[in-house]
């Protein structure tokens, strides 16, 4: 099977649609929700998550009630490397990240956390999602305060006991530093570009399954970055 990044999925479909089917999103993880809620306070709050290719994690959360603001952008990285181009190299620190603005009184972090796990990626992954590789791909949790690191860590052994997934958890807990925007092409991206093949396949049945397993928090209307 020949992976690919999403730059080449295209023509991979071209390429290979005569040897067979291109490998689809994989199917989410019904998991529990954490077993104690995150102790928050404020109007607003954030939450940094990485998990693969940022369209589609951008994509969920624009689509979750309570989040005012889902920004595709780059962390763990120096500002002056914070490009895509530079990003897809692998070797800057960064990974491709989406900066979540969110009102605790309408959801918590534990219950973003809990969409994260269960739709937005697949989280015993190592540095890789789907047909993308490289640390920029990696899963983590940029951690904006020690209380979201120490639920983070509490969250994920609660999940690794329950024995849901495919293997151990690897998603890494990182302290928050920095979130650069990206460039503007890559926001709204999956909404934009609903039938671009890597969205139509691997991106468009997360969208599916948030809608399917979180009903009460699955908004139609996605809210979009447009202009930076």
């Amino acid at each position: 099977m020949v992976m690919l990044s999403r730059r080449g999925f295209v023509l991979a479909v071209a390429m290979f649609a005569a040897a067979g089917p291109v490998l689809a999103q994989e199917k989410p993880v019904e998991i529990p929700p954490p077993s104690q809620a995150a102790v928050e306070s404020g109007a607003s709050a954030k939450a940094v998550l990485a998990g693969g290719c940022f369209w589609g994690v951008q994509g969920v959360f624009q689509r979750v009630k309570g989040v005012t603001s889902a920004v595709s952008g780059y962390s763990g990285g120096a500002a002056e490397t914070a490009t895509y181009e530079q990003t897809n190299s692998g070797t800057t620190g960064h990974a491709e990240t989406v900066e979540i603005t969110y009102d605790p009184s309408v959801i918590s972090f534990g219950e973003l956390l809990h969409i994260y796990f269960s739709v937005a990626h697949n989280p015993t992954q190592l540095n890789y999602q789907g047909p993308d590789r490289g640390t920029q791909y990696r899963s983590t949790i940029f951690a904006v305060t020690e209380e979201q690191a120490d639920f983070a860590r509490q969250y994920i052994a609660e999940l690794d006991a329950t024995g849901r997934f495919e293997g151990p958890i690897v998603t890494t807990i990182e302290p928050f530093e920095a979130f650069y925007p990206a460039e503007q092409y890559h926001q709204d991206f999956l909404t934009l570009n609903p039938t671009w093949p890597y969205i139509y396949m691997h991106d468009l049945p997360k969208i599916e399954a948030l809608q399917a397993l979180f009903p009460e928090y699955y908004r139609k209307d996605p809210v979009l970055v447009g202009k930076l």
